[in-house]
């Protein structure tokens, strides 16, 4: 499997520390994902987070709801343990080893759902067309009445010409990542470790547009994509919620 990269210490370390600070508009799409969360007017009892890396969505949502409890799952053990530390002696938060490329993760965290709130953070895209239809609607299934799924994701752009605009954006922002970290690492050297990067080949990006139409034929309600800046993007939808 592809997808496998993410299981070596070197990639996962490479991704949290030279990598994930340089992600364009990390503080808008953590706003707009706790913007569209809040609009449920409604307590948040249980999260689940997908594909968890070292837990900085769920940690994102704790910090605005402290009382809720959160799943996180993910099948690389380095991300898992740098999970672990950042929610040492947390009692409200679990972590599970699953795989989301087989349905078998659904047991791992049925004990705990049905759930509020799912999201997942650039996991998903590693998936198989086939596999990522079926996983959002094991997803569908693990969702309240109400409950809303939030996927901030890396999408598929829909030109070569867009694309390498949109490559052209993420590496200005890790060259300014690098620079403020203290790197003396040219635009080049960062150009070339970004297209040769080692976990590319895992990437399977498909369109926001298609993805938001499986939704739509799952039963989700509300589906839109919320945020978009070239491949970058969140979108999701609701679970309708129970009849009056």
């Amino acid at each position: 499997m592809t997808d496998a990269v993410w299981k070596n210490p070197a990639i996962a370390r490479r991704f949290l520390r030279g990598v994930r600070g340089g992600i364009p508009f990390v503080a808008a799409q953590i706003e707009i994902l706790i913007r569209i969360i809040q609009a449920r007017g409604e307590p948040l009892g249980s999260v689940a987070d997908l594909g968890c890396g070292d837990g900085i969505l769920a940690a994102a949502i704790l910090t605005r709801y402290p009382k809720a409890s959160a799943t996180l799952v993910d099948f690389s053990e380095p991300m898992m343990a740098q999970a672990r530390a950042r929610f040492r002696g947390r009692r409200s938060v679990r972590l599970v080893m699953a795989d989301l490329g087989s349905p078998k993760w659904t047991r791992a965290v049925s004990d705990r759902a049905p759930f509020d709130l799912i999201v997942s953070g650039f996991a998903i895209h590693h998936q198989p067309d086939r596999r990522k239809k079926r996983l959002y609607g094991e997803i569908f299934s693990l969702l309240k009445p109400g409950g809303l799924f939030l996927n901030t994701e890396h999408v598929s752009s829909p030109t070569p010409w867009i694309e390498s605009i949109c490559d052209n954006l993420i590496i200005d922002s890790l060259h300014r990542f690098h620079q403020s970290q203290g790197s003396r690492k040219s635009r080049k050297q960062v150009a070339d470790e970004f297209v040769h990067r080692p976990d590319k080949a895992a990437n399977i990006l498909a369109p926001v547009e298609r993805q938001c139409g499986w939704l739509c034929r799952l039963g989700f309600q509300d589906v839109d994509c919320y945020f978009k800046v070239f491949e970058i993007a969140i979108f999701g939808g609701r679970r309708p919620p129970a009849p009056v």
